[in-house]
């Protein structure tokens, strides 16, 4: 048995301390054990089947077990619990002193109002939204996209129109490359709805409310379509990224 459970610091077989399962606090004599360990017993289906996929495309055996391991030992950036980035809360919506702006509805047949019920439930149960008093309101738009099932979005582009913008740069395409052209390998990240892992400050909250036919909601997370989106964003993954951004 190539496993050791033990919680003492005085053991008399002390392994590598590398080789231990986060989760269930077992020591293994190598590292080939705990990532086995880890395949079949600690981690879930989806995560397992997430590893695999990312890797099927390397041909060469030896470095896709190579790679595989590396995800393995870093298995939480694969969580797919939902949640929010642990930091402040952003504000993104200055207003000055403007007065709350409100937009009616726009005409929605009785299909598309069922879907903003369903996509508005689903925000809700995440977290994502919550009931508001907010005297602002922005319209709901569903957008049909290629697979020709419905995008929820909010035409926030009144309040757009008077909010203060953030001057901090987006990265330039062109420079981008130019930084790239003699790297060897490269390494890109998906971020899952990554707007929606970004809190949004109280202030801000109010201003983003919208209407549904019998509710109004208020985002909790930074919400798609607002200007100072992508600047905001952008912000947050320069400072987690820091040097190592490029």
């Amino acid at each position: 048995n190539n496993r050791i459970i033990s919680n003492k610091k005085d053991d008399l077989i002390q392994p590598n301390r590398k080789n231990i399962c986060d989760r269930c606090n077992e020591y293994f004599l190598s590292g080939n054990d705990l990532q086995k360990h880890l395949r079949t017993e600690c981690y879930s289906d989806q995560i397992r089947k997430h590893i695999v996929e990312s890797t099927k495309h390397i041909d060469n055996k030896k470095h896709r077990l190579a790679v595989q391991d590396i995800l393995w030992r870093n298995k939480i950036l694969f969580d797919p619990t939902p949640s929010i980035i642990n930091i402040p809360p952003q504000t993104a919506i200055k207003t000055g002193d403007h007065p709350p702006i409100y937009s009616k509805q726009y005409f929605s047949s009785y299909e598309d109002q069922e879907i903003k019920v369903q996509e508005t439930q689903k925000l809700l149960e995440r977290g994502q939204i919550e009931e508001s008093t907010s005297p602002w309101s922005s319209p709901i738009v569903l957008v049909k996209k290629k697979d020709k099932t419905m995008r929820f979005c909010i035409d926030y582009r009144r309040l757009n129109a008077i909010t203060i913008k953030n001057a901090f740069p987006l990265p330039r395409i062109e420079e981008i490359f130019d930084q790239l052209s003699d790297a060897v390998y490269y390494t890109k990240f998906d971020f899952k709805s990554g707007y929606f892992q970004v809190p949004l400050s109280k202030e801000d909250r109010a201003k983003t409310a919208f209407s549904t036919r019998d509710n109004h909601y208020q985002f909790t997370v930074l919400p798609q379509g607002i200007t100072n989106g992508p600047a905001t964003f952008q912000r947050l993954i320069n400072h987690i990224l820091g040097p190592a951004g490029w």
